[in-house]
């Protein structure tokens, strides 16, 4: 007999509301300023979700976007939408859209009837404006008030730059959309795009489009959803909402009220907004809450080293005074040491890491120049006037790599030189101490047009002389009729002329790809001097900073150590009663304080466990 859940309990958010309430007034109590900081810290991460829409190519992604905002034609849905722009929907009270350049331009403002100009391949780019990082639309839209959408189009599909793009703004999303149609089952480029991004996204919900328009959608679902256990199942159980952006937007012609609203339910389109704004706006108050409980944790475990300190001065004598002094000399020393020890440490570091990130940049360098490449001898005219975005794209994706790993790689250079300076007791206070106190992506020259020369206007030639040798041979069999003479000359003409522009045409195509090949080595060796440049430049400024901040750390020890020394002297003085209620006093608090550091990392483990649970239809 199943036992029915207790009445009135309350919910994971309540639970996590209140106990971070008391531990706020445990703080507060025990240290103002640690206090002030945490709430600080608990207004500054409040932040709005998002949602990434990806997906293959023609699987319908812009028109379910438009769908979603209710408002059709925003996002260009025919024209194909260049790998190195993406869109990023936000709420404003009037319309605006700008192209942004982060950590090198300023936004560039255009009216959004432009917009199809500033993310299409079809279009040139306005004179003199270099391909914009993402372009941002903001509007009146209900929906944006709650979440943002990022629309991720682009030429190639997941399989080519525009995959690395997709992936890289997929991980830094609360939620990815992922939309494919009811035509066929998932593809394998779809189904290894999902593979690798497993480790990398935490909340994924499909999109099953274009259900208006084949019958057999459900069997397509039910097979997407056995090709997911296969082939991915750590997204086996995320919910599939079936769609139709189409009739979405045939509701807004419809003839009365109740014929609009029966299509907009049709269409599965208001449940996929109500379902992303409660799984979003839900997770996001909880990865909220999670980032207020993390500075908690720090700030109480830095209190409980404090009042261990404290317990350990009214406990002893003179021998642990002796050994206080030891320890402080031993970091005055350290802290003046600028031939030997931690300095040494950290420059040695600073300078591996400098060669590991140079090697990397090498490697990843070479692999984008053979591909693009391979791509370049296998192109078309239209491929061609594509690759500089394309190119742009995966020089953009390798920057932020190359940026991820040099945060990395800080990061353990800290806490090997922090490892070495303090013990484990410490480090807890260090790393308080220091919680309270990215690289700019490459920019792309566009490709030089390559201006005509005496060898192309000889192949022109050549070519129009060719077809007209090939229009008499076609001509000679008739030219001796009269009766034919009139029809087939204009005809051969015809043919003459087209086999002269043929010819031209694929020896200058022939000589746009060797430009073409010459404009990617010398982008990817300028993009590859400019990122070494920029490497080189933060691992300087961050070994300063670094040596500022341990120099710091050990500054505020030695303090520490010298107030500790002072309540030992003090303790030293006092009678048994006295010291004996302090002591009672110091011991009530630390199991205070332990108590709220067990709580918080309990309901801590209970938001990183709702946070991986793939999410339920």
């Amino acid at each position: 007999m199943s036992t029915a859940p207790s009445i009135g309990k309350p919910s994971l958010p309540a639970q996590v509301k209140k106990a971070r309430e008391s531990l706020l007034a445990l703080l507060r109590d025990l240290d103002a300023q640690a206090a002030k900081w945490v709430e600080e810290q608990r207004g500054a991460k409040t932040t709005k979700p998002s949602v990434v829409v990806v997906g293959e190519t023609n699987r319908g992604k812009s028109s379910l976007v438009n769908a979603l905002l209710a408002k059709p034609g925003l996002s260009p849905v025919e024209a194909e939408v260049a790998t190195a722009t993406y869109l990023v929907f936000d709420h404003a009270e009037e319309w605006r859209a700008q192209a942004c350049y982060p950590g090198q331009l300023a936004p560039v403002e255009f009216g959004l009837e432009e917009l199809e100009r500033w993310v299409s391949v079809r279009h040139d780019l306005p004179e003199g404006q270099l391909p914009p990082r993402y372009v941002e639309v903001s509007g009146p839209v209900p929906l944006l008030e709650r979440i943002s959408v990022v629309d991720t189009p682009g030429v190639g599909g997941l399989d080519s730059a525009h995959g690395e793009l997709a992936m890289e703004a997929a991980a830094g999303a609360t939620a990815l959309l992922f939309v494919v149609d009811a035509s066929a089952p998932f593809t394998m480029p779809e189904l290894r795009f999902l593979t690798m991004l497993a480790d990398r996204v935490e909340t994924v919900v499909f999109a099953l489009s274009k259900t208006d328009q084949f019958r057999g959608w459900r069997q397509i679902l039910e097979a997407n959803k056995r090709l997911l256990a296969e082939h991915a199942p750590r997204f086996a159980d995320c919910p599939f909402h079936p769609v139709s952006a189409r009739m979405f937007e045939l509701a807004a012609k419809a003839p009365n009220e109740q014929a609009a609203a029966m299509l907009r339910e049709k269409s599965g389109v208001a449940e996929l907004q109500t379902a992303l704004q409660e799984l979003l706006v839900g997770r996001a108050a909880m990865l909220g809450e999670a980032n207020t409980l993390r500075a908690l944790s720090s700030a109480l475990a830095e209190q409980r080293v404090k009042l261990t300190a404290n317990e350990r001065a009214l406990r002893s004598g003179e021998s642990e005074a002796r050994q206080l002094r030891e320890r402080r000399d031993q970091l005055v020393a350290d802290r003046r040491s600028s031939t030997r020890g931690w300095q040494l440490r950290l420059r040695g570091e600073v300078q591996r890491a400098r060669i590991d990130l140079g090697h990397e940049v090498g490697r990843q360098m070479r692999e984008a120049q053979a591909y693009f490449r391979q791509r370049i001898d296998a192109a078309g005219r239209e491929e061609l006037a594509a690759l500089p975005q394309q190119v742009d794209a995966t020089l953009q994706t390798v920057s932020q790599r190359v940026s991820g790993l040099l945060t990395q790689r800080l990061n353990e250079i800290t806490e090997a030189v922090l490892a070495e300076l303090f013990s484990a007791e410490e480090l807890a206070v260090i790393r308080a101490q220091l919680a309270r106190g990215g690289g700019p992506p490459v920019v792309l020259r566009p490709p030089d047009k390559r201006p005509p020369t005496a060898e192309d206007k000889l192949l022109v030639f050549m070519g129009v002389s060719g077809g007209a040798g090939a229009a008499k041979l076609v001509a000679a069999p008739f030219v001796s009729a009269a009766l034919f003479a009139p029809v087939v000359l204009p005809a051969t003409i015809v043919i003459g002329l087209g086999a002269g522009w043929w010819m031209a045409r694929t020896r200058r195509h022939a000589a746009d790809k060797q430009h073409a090949k010459q404009w990617l080595i010398e982008s990817i060796a300028d993009a590859r001097s400019t990122l070494d440049q920029l490497v080189a430049e933060q691992l300087i400024e961050a070994e300063q900073q670094l040596a500022l901040a341990l120099d710091d750390a050990l500054s505020r020890r030695i303090e520490a150590i010298e107030a500790e020394l002072k309540e030992i002297d003090t303790t030293i003085k006092l009678d048994e009663k006295e010291r004996a209620r302090k002591l009672t006093r110091v011991s009530r608090r630390i199991k205070e304080v332990e108590e709220g550091l067990r709580q918080a990392e309990g309901f801590l483990e209970r938001i990183r466990a709702l946070r991986d649970r793939p999410s339920q239809g």
